[in-house]
């Protein structure tokens, strides 16, 4: 992820390049070989959010202190890579005459170049596994500091149980653990419960950890155009593992008035969903609508539709998040969006009326890694210097359903 500045440096490992923290002792957490590369950054100081309309005594919020932070974030990403237009390339090769283009069109596109694969022996726990372990290293933790496990994703290693317990389990974690899950929102709407539980003084650390592995829902056989242009869409799908650490805030209290204005930490959040268009993106397969049918264990997306969809949602979730915030986009250092299509940033630019500079692209070096796509970006832009400490960023949210989600975080 190229050079590091202030807290962080380089380290090689077995299989790929480790980033973590100087000041953290970094011991292997979980075992198994290190299969590509990972990031564990630690985060750290700012203000309050602000209420627009009167409320009770809730997490973040106009003229209250943040009650938890966000402590960390770390990425895996898996060595080994696919260049797009070599594998749409493959696939009319060995396809009907007339089913797939003869010439890469997804790549072009979508501006995505190429995308993660995890090992052929992974699963999306083993991701997971992987991010959290580096973080938890970085961050000087042993798994016994956990207090709440969530696995959040839109991948799972099977329907029963949760993959939360083999996550755990591979982690050697004892405390409770749950999933949440809502494909590419996932990982937003887990921060959102897990800033509402440490609220509640039930716990004081909670891990996050995402283990998205979409490239194994990817069709590859394509017996006609139809089919293709369902499956396209899953080209730019890529793996990654993510983590992030939410802890209480020093002294937080619910509703409490902030001390100095600038505490870092979880300054407010809006979510949103129009779920008419549930249709729109789906992986059918594994569930009481079709428990059997190999045909449909794969993605089945009508891109076309999708973005009709999200621009239909408009800007008000995200304007929401930042007025019970108290924020301009002038106050904003860092919008991480969720991203499908380096195209797809335009429009998040004009909805939102967002000044130039204020996203970063990881889609097209890195393919669209479902939820894991937010930690990517902040961990990116914490690792290339974009952000650090009291810098607010806007996590923005978009995900198959369809639903929406804002939250406005100060480093």
């Amino acid at each position: 992820m190229g050079s590091t500045t202030h807290s962080l440096t380089h380290h090689e490992c077995e299989r790929g390049a480790l980033w973590r923290v100087t000041f953290s002792p970094v011991d292997k957490v979980g075992g198994g070989p290190v299969r590509g590369y990972a990031v564990a950054v630690p985060i750290n100081n700012r203000p309050p959010a602000r209420l627009s309309r009167p409320r009770p005594a809730v997490p973040g919020g106009r003229g209250t202190a943040p009650v938890a932070v966000l402590a960390g974030v770390g990425v895996h990403l898996p060595e080994r890579t696919v260049l797009v237009a070599d594998a749409e390339r493959a696939l009319a090769r060995t396809s009907r005459p007339g089913a797939v283009p003869r010439t890469p069109l997804v790549s072009r596109l979508t501006g995505v170049r190429q995308v993660h694969v995890l090992p052929d022996d992974w699963d999306a726990s083993d991701l997971a596994v992987e991010a959290a372990g580096k973080l938890l290293a970085a961050q000087g933790l042993d798994v016994a500091d956990v207090d709440l496990l969530i696995f959040a994703s839109a991948s799972q290693d099977m329907v029963e149980p949760a993959t939360s317990h083999i996550v755990a389990a591979k982690l050697g974690v004892r405390a409770p653990v749950m999933d949440v899950k809502n494909a590419c929102n996932s990982v937003l709407n887990a921060l959102e419960v897990a800033e509402a539980l440490v609220a509640t003084g039930r716990y004081g650390t909670v891990l996050v950890a995402c283990g998205e592995a979409p490239s194994r829902a990817v069709r590859w056989d394509v017996p006609d155009r139809a089919t293709y242009l369902l499956s396209a869409p899953g080209y730019t799908m890529s793996d990654a593992g993510a983590a992030v650490l939410v802890r209480r805030a020093p002294q937080a209290v619910v509703g409490a008035a902030p001390v100095t204005g600038t505490e870092p930490g979880i300054l407010a959040s809006a979510f949103g969903a129009e779920s008419t268009h549930w249709d729109v993106g789906m992986l059918p397969g594994g569930g009481t609508a079709f428990p059997r049918d190999v045909e449909r264990t794969y993605f089945e997306i009508d891109g076309s539709r999708l973005r009709e969809a999200f621009l239909a949602l408009g800007p008000g979730v995200v304007l929401e998040a930042l007025d019970r915030a108290g924020l301009t986009w002038e106050d904003v250092a860092l919008v991480a969006v969720h991203q499908v299509a380096v195209a797809y940033l335009a429009d998040v630019h004009e909805a939102l009326g967002l000044p130039e500079g204020r996203t970063i692209v990881t889609v097209a070096e890195h393919g669209n890694v479902a939820s894991a796509t937010l930690p990517l970006q902040l961990a990116t832009a914490l690792d290339s210097g974009r952000v650090g400490p009291g810098d607010v960023v806007l996590l923005v949210g978009l995900a198959g359903g369809i639903s929406i989600g804002a939250m406005a975080v100060r480093l």
